[in-house]
């Protein structure tokens, strides 16, 4: 594990659990979440995998660390422009993970690492405005709304707005665990 705090902590994105994150994908409320209309097959989400190992991209995996051992529960995903120093985000959690606040965690961990260690300046995310529960998560995570695309996507079948929400490194709430492992 790279980087933890109490609650969960981030490690490397494997091949090995490409079937578990396939089967987190193919949850519906994943599905509406991320706006898509159509789950992936497993053959074609094993070759997705091995071209995301080799790009540029920075993807975590997700432990929720209540247990006795540390337990692969989602995945992070950092897609920068190393241009401007900025990046997208992108979460996805187990169905039975969800609501125990390991998205806001694994939220502030990403940012932590994407500030100071990657240094970016800033961190930005869109998410279809209905989805209030993730939106709260953001927030609590120190992400704040900057605007939105109108009629953007679709929550349940019906036209949404998309937010755009984004979190600057010189606003980072904190406490980093980053910078507490280097003093």
């Amino acid at each position: 594990m790279w980087v933890r705090d109490n609650t969960c902590g981030l490690g490397p994105y494997r091949a090995d659990l490409v079937e578990t994150y396939w089967r987190w994908e193919q949850d519906p409320a994943l599905l509406v979440g991320y706006g898509r209309q159509q789950p992936e097959s497993l053959e074609a989400r094993t070759e997705g995998m091995a071209a995301q190992l080799r790009g540029d991209n920075l993807r975590f995996t997700v432990y929720d660390l209540a247990g006795e051992a540390p337990a692969p529960v989602g995945v992070v995903t950092l897609l920068p422009d190393p241009s401007v120093r900025t990046a997208e985000y992108v979460i996805m959690l187990a169905p039975e993970s969800r609501g125990k606040g390991l998205g806001t965690a694994a939220t502030r961990l990403v940012l932590d690492y994407g500030f100071h260690i990657t240094n970016l300046r800033m961190i930005w995310l869109k998410v279809l405005a209905p989805n209030t529960t993730a939106v709260r998560a953001y927030e609590k995570a120190g992400f704040r709304a900057v605007g939105g695309l109108r009629q953007a996507g679709y929550w349940l079948g019906q036209v949404c707005d998309e937010l755009i929400m984004d979190a600057l490194a010189t606003e980072f709430p904190g406490p980093s665990v980053i910078t507490s492992l280097l003093q």
